[in-house]
Order: structure tokens, then C-alpha cells, then sequence
């Protein structure tokens, strides 16, 4: 019998609602508490939830929310000081077992917040660093696509968008493989804001997205036969100025100062960037002199790219990677476009909406990082149950991938894939099995230690966990 879990999200904007859009998918129970009477009413309209339009740092509401019962509290309003306050107010008067904040300025991250909860708060995540997260691991894979990895597996997971061009149009998955002429797996076709999980008869149209998976190595091969070949990125403009910004600038400079902020010590777990020239355009002034402090050896120029008079053309045109990261997603679609236009190599924006990800991707824009889908796949990430070791939602949260582990005392081994039962359109795709990457039918058998990468439906989530929970 599957349990349902039960949230109290103070915040209803981007943020807490599309993570409790997802979790009342799920069949959870979810309340969700804001103050803005908008964006109160709007939630009100669109969710089938309790939606409460009151303070949140108050007793009487969290005890109306149903504070008394919930598994998870999620403060992700836009102010550090109420989530934080929220966070601490309810680990002192409810017991409820896992507290998450978002938290946006690093200076509250002390040196123990990996380690354990600072004022009652069990997870912190802060919107900057998973965008430039994101960023950065797309610029490690060349810049041709978002880029997923998996703890447990050498496989990754990269999207093609399908042009009119492009050799993959009107072929079926059977004639792609053939055409490429590499190991991959066509995990999932996002259309029209609609997936499909396909078989090797499916049909690729024009402006479809293709999910792949495969191996470091043999994307390499199949982004060269399509035409997006890496190319050296020696040269990378970043267009606006903010956190984002500075946080990837950091990287790519191996700024050499001990950094012990939350941002720092993330970045351990990627390799190290080589050394690149980098510019930095912003229209705020004053803004630019506190770059140029922090960053002597990048170039920082004060301009406006919509400016009639915008007089740095040449530096976007000679730039292998343009990445346009400023507060507004339109205005960053179009400098990237822009950019293409008078010959930047590869280009990369910031997003907020979902949406907005696939219409880049048809103006030829290279790589398009969502804010939002990067804190949501992240928060998604801590709630599941610890044989769960990743989590990424695709197609605004419809399907998600979800790399598992077989634990020793998992029901699920000894049987066959397909004695499992599994959702429908649920599909395993791979199993690592020590060194070796299996590609399964319905007659494999797991094994104790066994990592699989699944793909379903988000509705199907809940049943797999209880499928493969110990």
C-alpha cells in the first residue's frame, strides 16, 4: 500500500509552485501558505490543494496548514531571514522531520551546513548555485546540451533538439541508430510539451527534443555527426553581472582565494576548469567596478546590449561561448540570439519557465538552463528514500529519471525485470552492474548492488519506490 507523504511549502511562487504541483501529482497531501493575495488566489485556482493566504512565521497558520502532521517543511519564500525564521520556528515548537530553506545569500552558509542542521534547517538550497552548477557542467560537455549525470554509472543523459535540417528528422529510432552509428538509447521524445516513450519504430519529427543516453565518449561522436562538434572555448562572455554570474566566472578563473562558502565546497565534486579568457558585460556601473575588484584578470565592460549605441560586437563575435545569465529570461534569449547572429560560437541562457527551454532551443540556442527546474530537481532530490540516488524531471515535471539502488535486502532481487510489475511506461534502461553497463530485456535478473536508471511517469514515482524499497 502506498503511503502518502505530507508537505507544508511556505512560498507560492515559481518555485514552491511547481514543487507543489509535483508533489500533489504525486497523490501527496500538500498545503501551500502566501501572504501575496495574487499569488495566493492563482495557486488557489490551479492546485487541488490547501492553500492558506496568511503569514507563514506564524503558529496559528502553521498549525492550520497541518504543520502538527507534516513530513516535510519547505520554506522557499524569496526572503532568506522568513525562511530561515520559518525553518527555526517550526523545529522548536512541531517536531516535523525534515526542514528545507532556500537561502540565497552564501554569507549565511557557515562551514557546517553540509554537515549538519544550523537553526533547525536539514537542507539548504540556494538557486544560484544549482543554475551555475547546471552552467558549468554543460561547458564541460561542450556546450551542445544540458547534461545529466548519474552517481552510480558512467552513462549521461544529454537532449537533442530536431530541426528541419537536421539528419534525424522523419527517421525512425531503428534508422537514427543506424545513421549515428554509436551505442544510445533514446529515452524519451519531448513533443509539443507532450512526451513519448519510444520503441525502435517511433517516428523523430521536426522540433522534437530526444533524451539520449549514453557514455561520455559516444556522445562525443554523435554530436560530431550532427554537426556540433566540440570546439575549444578559450574565449566565454557572460552577459550580466549578478550571483549567477560570479559564481560561474569564479570557476572558469580558478579564482585562487580559500573559498569556504556553501558554493566552494560544491564545487569539489567537479573536476577542475581550465583557465579561460573571460569577459563580463553589465549595464550597471557600479556593479562593473565591484567586478572589475574581484575579477582583475577578466575584461568588464559597463554596456547595454539593447542599446542602439552598444559597441562591443566584436568581443561577442570573436567569443566561443556566449552565456547570457541576466535576471530576464527574454532579454537573455535574445542576446544569445544576438550573439549567433554575429558569430559567438555557442550560446547558452538562463530560464525561469519551463517552456521557455524548448522555445531556445528552436531559435538555435545551444544550451538552455532553467532556475527553476535546477531548485526543484534538487529539493526533489533530498526527499526521496535513500536508495534513490538521483532525481531529474523532464517535460515540467511529467517524467523523471531516477537512477536506484538494488539494496541487499530489496524484495526485488533474485527476480526478472519483468516479474516486477512495474508502472505503465515505465522503462529500465540501464543496469550498472559493477564496471559493466547492461542494457536489459524483461529477462535479466537483479542482483544485490545492482544501480539501475529508470524512466516514468511522475505518478508512477511512488509505486517504484515501493517496488524497489527494502
Amino acid at each position: 500500500m502506498l503511503v502518502k507523504m505530507n508537505f507544508v511549502i511556505l512560498g507560492a511562487g515559481s518555485v514552491g509552485f511547481q514543487l507543489a504541483k509535483y508533489l500533489i501529482g504525486q497523490n501527496n497531501n500538500v498545503a501551500l501558505i502566501e501572504k501575496e493575495p495574487d499569488k495566493a488566489k492563482h495557486a488557489s485556482n490551479v492546485l487541488d490543494c490547501m492553500v492558506i493566504n496568511e503569514q507563514g512565521n506564524n503558529i496559528e497558520t502553521l498549525k492550520k496548514a497541518g504543520i502538527n502532521k507534516a513530513d516535510y517543511f519547505i520554506s522557499v519564500t524569496d526572503s532568506d531571514e522568513v525562511n530561515m525564521i520559518a525553518c527555526s520556528l517550526v523545529a522548536s515548537e512541531f517536531h516535523v522531520p525534515h526542514k528545507i530553506a532556500r537561502i540565497r545569500n552564501i554569507d549565511y552558509s557557515g562551514t557546517r551546513v553540509l554537515q549538519q542542521p544550523i537553526l533547525g534547517i536539514d537542507y539548504f538550497v540556494n538557486p544560484e548555485i544549482e543554475t551555475a552548477r547546471a552552467i558549468i557542467r554543460a561547458v564541460e560537455g561542450g556546450a551542445v546540451s544540458d547534461i545529466v549525470y548519474f552517481e552510480k554509472s558512467s552513462l549521461q543523459m544529454r537532449s537533442i533538439t530536431v530541426n528541419g535540417s537536421s539528419l534525424l528528422r522523419d527517421k525512425c529510432i531503428e534508422e537514427v541508430k543506424r545513421t549515428i552509428q554509436t551505442n544510445f538509447l533514446v529515452a524519451v521524445i519531448l513533443r509539443e510539451n507532450e512526451y513519448i516513450i519510444p520503441h525502435g519504430y517511433s517516428v523523430v519529427k521536426e522540433n522534437d527534443k530526444l533524451y539520449l543516453i549514453a557514455t561520455a565518449e559516444n556522445f562525443e561522436k554523435i554530436f560530431f555527426q550532427i554537426g556540433k562538434g566540440r570546439i575549444e572555448m578559450n574565449k566565454i562572455v557572460l552577459i550580466g553581472g549578478d550571483r549567477v554570474s560570479i559564481y560561474v566566472a569564479e570557476q572558469f578563473l580558478e579564482n585562487k582565494k580559500k573559498d569556504l562558502s556553501i558554493f566552494g565546497r560544491l564545487l569539489r565534486y567537479l573536476k577542475p576548469m581550465k583557465k579561460r579568457k573571460i569577459s563580463i558585460i553589465d549595464s550597471d556601473y557600479n556593479n562593473c567596478k565591484l567586478l572589475s575588484d574581484r575579477f582583475p584578470e577578466a575584461m568588464i565592460f559597463n554596456s547595454d546590449i539593447s542599446d542602439e549605441g552598444f559597441s562591443e560586437e566584436e568581443e561577442l563575435a570573436g567569443a566561443d561561448l556566449v552565456i547570457a545569465i541576466t535576471g530576464n529570461q527574454e532579454f537573455n534569449i535574445v542576446n544569445a540570439v544576438y550573439a549567433k547572429s554575429v558569430g559567438a560560437g555557442r550560446t547558452m541562457v538562463l530560464v525561469n519557465k519551463s517552456n521557455y527551454v524548448h522555445i531556445a532551443s528552436n531559435l538555435g540556442i545551444d544550451v538552455a538552463v532553467s532556475q527553476i527546474e535546477s531548485m526543484v530537481n534538487s529539493i526533489l532530490k533530498y526527499i526521496r528514500k535513500s536508495n534513490i540516488r538521483s532525481v531529474y524531471s523532464i517535460s515540467g515535471g511529467k517524467v523523471e529519471v531516477l537512477e536506484l539502488a538494488v539494496e541487499k535486502a530489496s524484495r526485488t532481487i533474485g527476480k526478472k525485470i519483468k516479474e516486477l510489475k512495474l508502472p505503465r511506461q515505465t522503462l529500465i534502461i540501464s543496469v550498472t552492474r559493477g564496471d559493466n553497463h547492461i542494457i536489459p530485456d524483461g529477462e535479466l535478473t537483479l542482483k544485490n548492488g545492482d544501480y539501475i536508471i529508470v524512466i516514468a511517469r511522475k505518478e508512477s514515482v511512488a509505486r517504484i519506490e515501493e517496488i524497489f524499497t527494502s
